[in-house]
């Protein structure tokens, strides 16, 4: 074979093989180079002391946005529970603020990414907390109450309420038996501004923070598979369930 076609085959062989090791790497590290950009596109953690306050500041401005201690208590539960790997999804937190009367929108979803509220709701505590107040609160099965403190959310399933979402407790003897007492999102007809015009207050769950029928669906669906609700009580009441025993 003439020099010159032998040089040609033997450059052609080496780009070839050039290519099909850079292809072999390219695979190799494709995961991690998808791990990487996942990783840089996550909504990050707002800190206690800069992001948290200003994250704070700004939803204090927004109409019909959560109590500044409502919310302080709230950040500060998702961000302990995001840095304890608690928290499949960061970036959205929903709070509930049971010193509100039943009357008014007391569940809020926050996008805490562009610091913008996604739902402000309606929303029923247990028959056993309270007529138009939520006054008390149990981890107990039967005590028909609602449970405060911090929950992660679960996976969404059909039950004798309709589409529901499961929700766990994370809080040792003041939430953690939520997921065997069933508590659990969901609709309810009983939830309705009508229903608190006639009677001075919203219908009562089992202990179930229900929602309208109407918002049910989507509002789970965006708050579904992981991640934070925290359901405020009150100073005084949150302070009593988070000391330690005697």
């Amino acid at each position: 074979m003439p020099r010159r076609i032998r040089n040609r085959t033997r450059i052609v062989g080496i780009a070839c093989y050039s290519e099909s090791l850079m292809v072999r790497v390219a695979k190799a590290l494709f995961p991690a180079l998808c791990l990487v950009v996942g990783l840089l596109a996550a909504p990050a953690i707002p800190t206690r002391a800069a992001d948290a306050g200003a994250l704070l500041d700004r939803l204090a401005t927004v109409a019909g946005a959560p109590s500044r201690a409502a919310l302080d208590a709230a950040l500060t539960a998702y961000q302990h529970a995001a840095q304890a790997g608690s928290v499949a999804r960061t970036g959205l937190l929903t709070v509930i603020d049971y010193t509100r009367p039943s009357t008014e929108p007391r569940l809020w979803v926050i996008d805490l990414t562009m610091g913008r509220i996604l739902y402000r709701e309606l929303v029923a505590h247990g028959r056993g907390s309270g007529e138009n107040i939520t006054r008390t609160f149990s981890n107990l099965p039967g005590s028909l109450m609602s449970s405060m403190g911090l929950f992660v959310t679960d996976a969404p399933y059909v039950g004798r309420n309709g589409y529901s979402l499961r929700l766990r407790g994370l809080e040792p003897g003041v939430n953690d038996r939520a997921y065997d007492r069933a508590i659990v999102m969901h609709g309810a007809e009983y939830v309705s501004q009508s229903l608190a015009s006639r009677l001075g207050r919203i219908g009562r769950s089992f202990g179930c923070p229900a929602v309208r029928s109407a918002v049910a669906r989507p509002l789970i669906d965006t708050i579904k598979n992981g991640t934070v609700l925290y359901a405020y009580g009150g100073v005084v009441t949150d302070a009593a369930a988070h000391s330690p025993a005697p």
